[in-house]
């Protein structure tokens, strides 16, 4: 962004740089002729005009001038009204030279006449001056007149220069924040500063490699930097124990380890976590092991181990529990670190609670106690309901040969385990459903009905009342509103929001879409119909071809059916005799009416051989056809009767013709 900005100054201060802008000015002091400016100076007017151009040694006649020229307005030829005049400007917009030459006329401006305006006279000079000079006063003498005058150049706004061609123009905006100086030069304001003061001054000390700023006097810091004057890293997100000299760094710092060093290397040191004088060993990544003294336990040795709870001491010696020991108080006629030694005898009457006394052999005793008591002699008497046996909050009560459990409202059983069913004795009306309790029912009353047991007919509606003026009706299942125009909801609480009535069709569209599915249907029925009963006659046009075909080869015959004369011709066989011969016979391809003739006058089958004498020559016998119509055809051939082939039997009924071998 920073650089378009600079880009975009770079340009608009280009283009001041090529528009150089001033004016040159010059004052008409005086002006006399010695012949007199006008005869008449009250009705006389007169103008004079200024033509700039390049520095010439010899002016030229050219009427151009190049660097711009102007004039007065028309004047009085009174020497107060000429001294007074307004000075002539002449804009430029180019860079303004050192040198320059002048043309000044002076011309009458007659109003009267078509010719507005005549010269007087004219005086050309060479002259330099720069911006910022005095003006410069000059008097120059002609052949006619005398003319005193000075001129000076002055830079428009905003530029300066000798040539008016530095442009500094005040501005506190995105492209810059400065003002100018007398000679042009940019001057930041302040918290501003580079070439054409863009660039902020940020707070003092803020790191410019890590800081930035688009304010003067403010620091924000890049990612990864953080504080005042970012100049401190960011560490890693999550790291806990560590630092960093780069950012998004976790350095673990010293006892610590890990991704985010949040893993105790020196757990011991940093937490002590054994008690009661334990050793602590660092098993590393934030765990450890406590090695306990005799008499503690626990993973930091903080629980005290009871050496009572094995119940050490014997013939009821009382447990005094040390550090790592104990000690056993042991009644009278005991003795030993148990208690285990008896120095008493059944003479002392050792045993309480009517216990019997037994003497043993080894000269001690032991005492047999009565129900309800225990221990060596009979001291302690048993809790039989110690054990909690009631259940369901019974109380128990030991009356020393059994315990009895005293139920809770509700319950019953020796152990007060079953819960009564109040639901037994059906207390609900009205065919309400019972649900049994503690030491009561609940009663889930049908419709209409209320009251512990569903005994008073209650009103539906009134739990359910309807809205807007609906009204109610009770139902089976429940109160049901019936609701007014305009209103909806299970309690007519809703507006219904107005709905547009579909549009009627004159002819329903599900009967026009059946209609054509239908004539779909039938059409592909149809043309599925025609199609198989084409396949099927092409299929027998196929089968009755092969089947002539077969009985042509069979029967060696071939023939030409003429469709227009219903007639055919015969060709004739040629007969190779003597030995063993292949011999083709042609017979006579019958037609359907020769065969339906055939069927009508004869119905016998008919045999007929020609033979051929050997001494026969080769001849051809042709069968007239007008002669024999209602005769069988054959060709004249004849075979020998020791030869392969035989005579061939026709029969006309099947229309199967076939040869024997």
């Amino acid at each position: 962004m920073a650089h378009f900005l600079s880009t975009c100054i770079l340009i608009l201060i280009a283009s001041h740089l090529v528009d150089s802008s001033g004016v040159f000015e010059l004052k008409v002091h005086s002006f006399t002729s010695p012949g007199g400016v006008c005869k008449n100076s009250q009705n006389c007017l007169i103008f004079f005009r200024v033509c700039l151009k390049h520095s010439q040694d010899v002016m030229s006649a050219d009427p151009r001038c190049a660097y711009g020229s102007g004039r007065t307005a028309n004047l009085s030829a009174d020497p107060s009204a000429i001294s007074n005049s307004a000075p002539i400007k002449v804009n430029f917009t180019f860079k303004w030279p050192a040198r320059f030459s002048v043309m000044i006329e002076a011309w009458h401006a007659d109003s009267s006449s078509e010719d507005q305006s005549n010269p007087i006279s004219f005086l050309a000079t060479k002259g330099g001056v720069t911006t910022g000079e005095n003006s410069v006063q000059d008097e120059r003498f002609g052949e006619k007149s005398e003319l005193r005058y000075s001129y000076h150049v002055m830079c428009d706004e905003f530029y300066y220069g000798e040539s008016c061609s530095d442009y500094c123009r005040p501005r506190n905006d995105t492209f810059g924040h400065y003002t100018c100086d007398s000679t042009g030069q940019r001057i930041c304001l302040p918290g501003w500063k580079g070439e054409y003061c863009t660039d902020p001054i940020c707070s003092p000390g803020c790191s410019e490699k890590n800081g930035d700023c688009k304010t003067p006097g403010e620091c924000k810091c890049r990612l990864g930097w953080q504080g005042p004057l970012c100049n401190e890293c960011q560490q890693h997100p999550g790291c806990v124990h560590g630092t960093c000299d780069q950012p998004f760094q976790c350095n673990c710092k010293e006892g610590w380890g890990g991704l985010y060093c949040n893993e105790d290397l020196n757990f011991c040191t940093n937490h002590k976590p054994c008690k009661n004088d334990a050793t602590c060993t660092n098993t590393g990544q934030g765990s450890y092991t406590c090695t306990c003294k005799p008499g503690f336990s626990g993973t930091n040795c903080e629980i005290e181990t009871n050496e009572c709870n094995s119940n050490p001491c014997k013939n009821g010696g009382s447990c005094n529990d040390l550090v790592n020991d104990y000690s056993c108080t042991c009644p009278q006629g005991f003795y030993g670190k148990n208690c285990e030694v008896s120095a008493m005898t059944c003479a002392d009457g050792p045993c309480f609670n009517s216990g019997t006394c037994v003497e043993t052999e080894t000269g001690s005793y032991s005492c047999r106690c009565p129900p309800g008591y225990m221990g060596s002699n009979c001291e302690k008497k048993i809790d039989r309901c110690s054990s909690d046996p009631c259940a369901n909050g019974g109380q128990c009560l030991d009356l020393g040969h059994r315990v009895v459990c005293q139920c809770r409202p509700g319950f019953k059983g020796l152990r007060c385990e079953i819960n009564i069913d109040e639901c037994a004795r059906n207390p609900c009306r009205n065919a309400g459903t019972c649900v049994d309790g503690i030491n009561d029912y609940t009663c889930r009353c049908t419709l209409g009905f209320t009251g512990k047991d569903c005994n008073i007919r209650a009103d539906a509606c009134s739990f359910l009342p309807c809205k807007n003026g609906g009204t109610c009706y009770t139902h089976f299942s429940g109160p049901v509103c019936q609701c007014p125009p305009g209103f909806m909801g299970l309690r007519c609480e809703y507006d219904q929001l107005p709905t547009n009535p579909p549009a009627v069709s004159s002819f329903p569209i599900a009967l026009a879409i059946s209609f054509t599915l239908g004539l779909i249907t039938l059409t592909l029925v149809l043309c599925a119909t025609i199609i198989l009963l084409k396949q099927m006659r092409r299929g027998n046009r196929s089968m009755f071809s092969a089947v002539r075909n077969d009985l042509d080869t069979i029967n060696n015959r071939n023939s030409v059916i003429s469709n227009t004369q219903s007639s055919y011709k015969e060709k004739e066989a040629l007969l190779i005799p003597g030995g063993l011969f292949k011999v083709s016979n042609k017979d006579a391809e019958l037609s359907s009416g020769i065969m339906d003739t055939l069927c009508k006058d004869n119905n016998k089958q008919k045999m007929l051989e020609y033979n051929l004498a050997k001494d026969e020559k080769n001849t051809k016998d042709k069968l007239d056809l007008k002669n024999s119509e209602s005769s069988i055809l054959v060709p004249p051939l004849s075979f020998p009767k020791g030869d392969l082939y035989h005579p061939v039997y026709i029969i006309p009924e099947p229309r199967v013709f076939a040869t024997e071998v």
